[in-house]
């Protein structure tokens, strides 16, 4: 009787489904420029700077892909999810190219507790897709202390790139080169 009653449940077991189904692929960010592997560096002769990961509206506080339908609306991306929160991705960003760009020493900031040199923060304001101008657009309101300074410095940066086509596979390069544009700007400002 036991068998039978298992046998029964067989059928069930494949209709459950413990969330939705994963897309095909996850998203992720590659800098332009990569940094050579083995280099090492010495906070001791360069200047050095911690970047803080960056606050988000809550509709970047996901992993989905934000489209801007009008002002007041916003959709996602259908099949379309990054690898992991767009603020954990464009402060990874940001890191790689101020190291690759300016040669500091980048900290995060559990590593900058004693000593963390100039301090980089900000708000993501956009990092998805504006339908209504078909672009890809990241939108970064950059916060910066410089090393001795009892002020700070802010500026926004900006960059938007053409998607022929708003779905899974175009709005992911697209994101990626926009982010790269304003991450090298950060860079450039913040040496």
């Amino acid at each position: 009787m036991k068998k039978l009653s298992v046998l029964l449940l067989l059928p069930l077991a494949a209709c459950i489904r413990f969330g939705a189904e994963p897309p095909a692929a996850l998203l992720t960010l590659a800098p332009a420029t990569a940094i050579p592997a083995g280099q090492t560096q010495s906070s001791a002769g360069t200047k050095s700077i911690t970047v803080q990961v960056p606050v988000v509206p809550q509709e970047l506080a996901v992993t989905r892909v934000p489209v801007q339908s009008s002002d007041t609306s916003i959709a996602y991306v259908k099949e379309a999810q990054w690898v992991e929160p767009p603020a954990r991705l464009f402060a990874r960003l940001l890191s790689d190219t101020l190291t690759a760009r300016s040669g500091m020493v980048v900290l995060s900031p559990r590593q900058g507790f004693t000593d963390p040199g100039a301090q980089l923060s900000g708000e993501l304001r956009e990092f998805g897709v504006d339908a209504t101008r078909s672009e890809a657009v990241v939108t970064f309101d950059a916060t910066l202390q410089r090393v001795g300074a009892t002020t700070f410095e802010k500026r926004r940066f900006t960059a938007r790139v053409p998607v022929s086509v708003i779905d899974a596979t175009t709005v992911g390069p697209a994101i990626n080169q926009a982010a790269n544009t304003v991450a090298a700007a950060v860079a450039d400002w913040a040496r």
